[in-house]
């Protein structure tokens, strides 16, 4: 029964408020019948009056609308779907919105008392700052750069032009008409699934994997299962059993330098996978958006595929800059097609300036020596992070070979949600494990990103948050 507001609202509002509520719920989709009068005042304990002035206004505002003889109908359009489709878990540090939320606050960023050894960015003094500034004020003198106009359907050719060459040297064999551009490669896979994925459709994901990826899924209502990941890749047994009992449309996955663990596939996992992709009529999703963290290159799912039932992602937006949105997709010519008229459908295009600024960077050679400097500077970080945290008593999961991104495990009895929940009171956001697990599996994991554990007091945070939990 809805109650009166303790703003004075009625009960009248109460009732409207209750039908609003079934509608955005989606217990009323648009075109059922709402209840009777009848019906509902004796569900809430009110006036058959009271529901019909509610039902007036509803009306009046296009929510529901009258048919003569038969009653009042649903008639607006629900909001898209809640990413929180099931109950909110009681802690919230296994959130990974709420994560990303408290990494992105801006006042915690201007005081700059909050340290992020869990978020998954650079910080911004690694980044390229003054090559940026410098390819900004030589793209505003360039008469010739377009900086009014909406860019092609596939976004600006010699960007394009230059990341087939790119590819090309990674053993991906896509030429320009074979991608296309996108604002990030977070908007590259959420194009990818709205164009190959239907709703209830499922999906198959790492057992831990990138914890966007299990929002943006739910964002479509699609169903993920989690096979569990292991140092040389998915558990292949599990992997099988899984694709011939749920039969998926894709399976989205880190190839290299993978989110959370830092792990690589080898070859012969690789060229496993593609074996049972094909028998099961499985779609691969290859986010390689870490690729230019490599000192050695790593075999790809693209390359042995040649892009034919592998879709490659790729993004500047760790490497370059989080503000120049620029991202990409790479896959068969009909595919790209079909996903650029997707694109002008619901985005219309993408960001024209940020494709160009990059491109000026890619080839006048600033990208190039700042990650040449980064990948030496990462790997520093990245042993003095290990040692310190086998130090406070975590044990690596592996080591990877390059990237920025530890995956640890905490002493016996330790819940990494809790250790998240203290050390968050003291200035300090962890990423605790199950934010990356679909099964749950990982409460004894913590997520390190070694840019970002530079300082002491990160360490010493992280030992007082144990002590707290235990």
């Amino acid at each position: 029964m809805p109650s009166v507001p303790a703003s004075g609202g009625t009960l009248v509002e109460a009732v409207m408020a209750e039908i609003r509520r079934r509608i955005e719920t989606r217990s009323l989709a648009p075109g059922a019948r709402v209840p009777s009068l009848r019906r509902l005042a004796g569900t809430l304990g009110v006036s058959k009056s009271t529901v019909v002035e509610a039902y007036d206004r509803l009306a009046a505002e296009g929510a529901i609308t009258a048919r003569p003889g038969s009653g009042f109908y649903v008639t607006r359009r629900t909001r898209p779907l809640s990413l929180a489709t099931g109950p909110r878990r009681a802690d919230p540090t296994i959130d990974p919105l709420w994560i990303m939320r408290q990494s992105l606050d801006p006042a915690s960023q201007r005081q700059g008392g909050v340290a992020r050894p869990g978020c998954g960015w650079l910080p911004t003094d690694w980044l390229p700052d003054a090559a940026l500034r410098r390819a900004m004020r030589a793209l505003a003198r360039d008469t010739g750069a377009d900086l009014a106009e909406y860019d092609s359907p596939l976004g600006f050719a010699p960007l394009r032009r230059h990341l087939a060459d790119r590819l090309d040297g990674r053993g991906i064999e896509a030429g320009p008409d074979r991608i296309l551009l996108t604002d990030s490669g977070t908007q590259a896979i959420d194009l990818v699934c709205r164009f190959l994925l239907q709703p209830g459709d499922t999906v198959l994901l790492d057992d831990p994997c990138y914890f966007n990826f299990q929002a943006i899924l739910r964002a479509h209502r699609a169903t993920v299962v989690g096979v569990p990941y292991t140092p040389a890749g998915p558990d292949l047994e599990a992997f099988e059993r899984a694709a011939a009992e749920h039969r998926p449309r894709l399976y989205v996955t880190n190839a290299t330098l993978h989110n959370p663990t830092g792990a690589c596939l080898p070859a012969a996992s690789v060229h496993r996978l593609l074996k049972l992709a094909e028998a099961h009529d499985m779609v691969i999703v290859e986010d390689d958006i870490f690729a230019d963290f490599e000192t050695a290159p790593a075999p790809r799912l693209a390359a042995f595929d040649g892009l034919e039932r592998v879709v490659h992602v790729g993004s500047f937006s760790k490497t370059l800059s989080a503000a120049v949105r620029s991202g990409f997709v790479a896959a068969r010519g009909d595919w790209i097609d079909g996903m650029a008229d997707l694109k002008l459908a619901a985005m219309f295009g993408n960001g024209a300036m940020a494709a160009q600024l990059v491109h000026r960077l890619l080839v006048d050679g600033s990208y190039r020596r700042h990650m040449d400097g980064l990948r030496g500077r990462l790997a520093r970080a990245m042993g003095e992070t290990a040692r310190r945290l086998e130090c406070a008593g975590l044990t690596l999961w592996t080591e990877p070979r390059a990237g920025m991104f530890l995956w640890a495990r905490l002493p016996d009895g330790l819940d990494s949600a809790e250790v998240a929940r203290r050390a968050l009171g003291h200035g300090v956001v962890l990423a605790p494990g199950n934010v990356f697990s679909p099964s749950g599996s990982a409460a004894s994991y913590l997520r390190f990103n070694a840019a970002q554990s530079g300082s002491p007091r990160v360490f010493e945070v992280l030992k007082r948050a144990m002590e707290e939990a235990a």
